[in-house]
Order: C-alpha cells, then structure tokens, then sequence
C-alpha cells in the first residue's frame, strides 16, 4: 500500500510579511538604545555643524538651509546601517532553519527587516526635520514639493536598506556586518551634504560629483529650498533603482545560498 505525504500549502505571501513586519517592528520598540541613536546623532551632528561650523562656512547664517538635506540622508543611512547586523543576527542564531519547517517562505525575514526598517527611519527623518525647523531651517517648499521629498527620501531608504540587508545576508556575523555597513556611511561625508563639492580639492570633486548620494541630496535640497535640481533628480532616481534592483537580486541570492529556499 502506497502512502503519501500530504501537501503542505505555503502560508500566504502577504500573509507571512505582515507577520514578519509585525515581528521587526516589535524587535525594533525593544531595541530603544538603537533606536534613539539613530534619532539622536543625526540631531547632534546638525546641532554640531549649526552652530559650530556653520558661521564658518556660511557666515550669512543660513547655513542651517544648506545642511539639513544633508543630515536626512545621513539619518536614514544610520537608520538602515542596523539592517545590516538584525539580519546577519537572523542568519547567525539558527532561527531561519526554524522557520524553514513552517510553511512560510522564510525570505519574508528579510522583507520584515526592510520595512521596520523603512518605518524607523520615517520617524527619525520626521524628528530630525522638527528640531531642523525649531533652529532655523525655512524650507520654501509648497505641499507638491514635499511629497516630491519625501518620495526621494524613501526610494533612498529603501535602496539603502536592501543593500545593508545583503551585506548582513554575505558577512558571517553581526560584528563583521556593522564593519562591512560602516563603510557605506562615509558616503555622505564625500558629498554635497556639508559643503558645495566645488571648494573640495579638483581630484575629490570628480568622486563627490560622481557618487549615488550628492545627485539625491541635490534633488531634496532643490525640492525644499529652491536651489537648482537641474539634471540631478533624473540621476538620484537611476542611481537608487539601479542600487535597489541590485540589492534586491544580491539578497535573492544570497539568502538562497545560506537557507536553502526563498
């Protein structure tokens, strides 16, 4: 007599990410020390660059103007940089060969991630901009302009989110994973974020010019204060869907690789 194993139905995609969504989210409310640093270094380093170098670099006073575009994108970069260790921690302590007996497709971990992920960093960008406004910061803006901004702030946090993701996905720890996702947050700092690229020296201007951060700091800084956007809005958009598309293949990959199934 033949016997056959019954077929087990995979729980529902959307099904299984909120339930991982719900699970980072929760994960993220508990980890408060993370949480508020990533809210408060970002307010820090504005503070530092207002009102310590800020008459040095524009004795106007409007420097606050200049340099808060910059501080969003460095917040959503340390905002992401944890998605990084929370996914290598997942690969590392053996709970994706629990979830690979369930009927989930345990790459919704991964999904669950990058959208707490996305969540945190709204809230700090939201905080950063409220103390930005409390110093100074007077955005020209009208209602369209902004949510052109906050459009590009979340392509750029999505993008960066899912290329922490595969850095957590490749490292083999999550101490290796926060040193390998260091590195990205240096990008912002060879940008436009704290100083026009032109006063840098001729041979770093062509990197500043050329790197996936100014064009995006450009388009959010000419949304909200007016400056010229030119040609940098069309490069912050392929830029970040080229990162994202690559991101995403690199974390399909990867995950195959080291759980087994998506």
């Amino acid at each position: 007599m033949t016997t056959h194993r019954p077929i087990t139905k995979l729980t529902p995609f959307w099904v299984t990410n909120a339930v991982f969504i719900g699970r980072s989210l929760r994960l993220s409310m508990r980890n408060t020390e993370a949480l508020l640093m990533a809210i408060l270094l970002p307010v820090m380093l504005m503070l530092l660059f207002t009102y310590v170098f800020g008459g040095a670099l524009d004795p106007s006073g409007n420097y606050v103007n200049y340099v808060v575009p910059g501080i969003i994108l460095l917040c959503a970069g340390f905002g992401s940089a944890s998605t990084a260790v929370d996914v290598a921690h997942d690969m590392t302590n053996g709970i994706i060969d629990r979830f690979r007996t369930m009927p989930i497709r345990s790459l919704s971990v991964v999904t669950g991630h990058v959208v707490a992920s996305l969540t945190r960093n709204l809230l700090a960008t939201a905080v950063v901009i409220g103390v930005a406004l409390s110093v100074g910061f007077r955005p020209s803006a009208n209602a369209l302009e902004w949510l052109a901004a906050l459009g590009m702030i979340v392509l750029f946090i999505l993008t960066f989110t899912w290329l922490f993701a595969a850095i957590g996905l490749m490292t083999g720890s999550p101490s290796a994973a926060s040193g390998y996702g260091f590195i990205l947050l240096f990008l912002p700092y060879l940008s436009s974020a704290f100083v026009q690229t032109n006063t840098m020296p001729s041979w770093l201007q062509g990197v500043a010019n050329h790197q996936p951060i100014t064009p995006v700091i450009e388009s959010i800084r000419g949304l909200l204060t007016g400056t010229p956007i030119q040609d940098n809005a069309w490069w912050a958009i392929g830029w970040c869907s080229i990162l994202l598309l690559i991101s995403i293949v690199w974390c399909l990959i990867a995950f195959q690789r080291k759980a087994g199934r998506r």
